[in-house]
């Protein structure tokens, strides 16, 4: 690559996409109050998408600011329920409230990538997937959160669809990786068509 390539990002499942693409890449993790922007997007009747856009640059302008000759990747995925944006639950009992919401209805996730370089975005993109949860029982649901909390505590709407999450779920519509929290084709052929990757 001509350019050093950056994902400000700590997601293990982001950084192993890119090792499993053979991107040659480093990791710096920005420093960002992600609640506290959020918070304040919500007050301000932000939709969705643009919490999803707004965060990614805030990470990776953030990390361009220090290395202005990096390509620096920022991520960001939120959960759009009808128009409310969900985080990643606090608690287990979060986990449940929120997937009891969602049971037998549909979702969509929003994936956002930014990179930018010189402290300027150059490139984004927002990746989107509709999900339709099965209607699935209580007693499902209570095996569900005993065998996978604290891990689904880290994924927004509390599942991870590469494990047993995908169990929760009658339909996806959309590209997986986008689903995992990077349009990760998308931003492959970016990298491609800007001569960083092989073509």
């Amino acid at each position: 690559m001509a350019d050093d390539l950056i994902l400000a990002s700590g997601s293990e499942i982001r950084q192993n996409l890119l090792r499993n693409a053979n991107v040659p890449f480093r990791i710096e993790k920005p420093r960002i109050d992600e609640e506290m922007v959020k918070a304040s997007l919500l007050a301000e009747d932000a939709k969705p998408r643009d919490i999803a856009d707004t965060l990614a640059e805030m990470k990776a302008l953030k990390i361009s600011e220090k290395f202005p000759d990096a390509l620096v990747i920022g991520c960001d995925q939120v959960l759009d329920f009808n128009g409310l944006s969900l985080s990643k639950p606090s608690s287990k009992q979060d986990a449940c409230t929120q997937l009891q919401q969602l049971r037998g209805e549909r979702h969509m996730l929003l994936s956002a990538a930014v990179i930018c370089q010189a402290g300027k975005p150059i490139w984004r993109h927002i990746g989107q997937v509709r999900l339709r949860m099965r209607d699935f029982s209580d007693d499902f649901l209570d095996g569900y959160l005993d065998r996978n909390w604290p891990e689904i505590g880290y994924c927004v709407g509390g599942y991870k669809l590469e494990e047993e999450g995908v169990r929760l779920f009658s339909r996806v519509d959309g590209d997986y990786f986008t689903v995992l929290g990077l349009p990760l084709l998308e931003l492959l052929s970016y990298l491609t068509l800007r001569g960083e990757l092989q073509q």
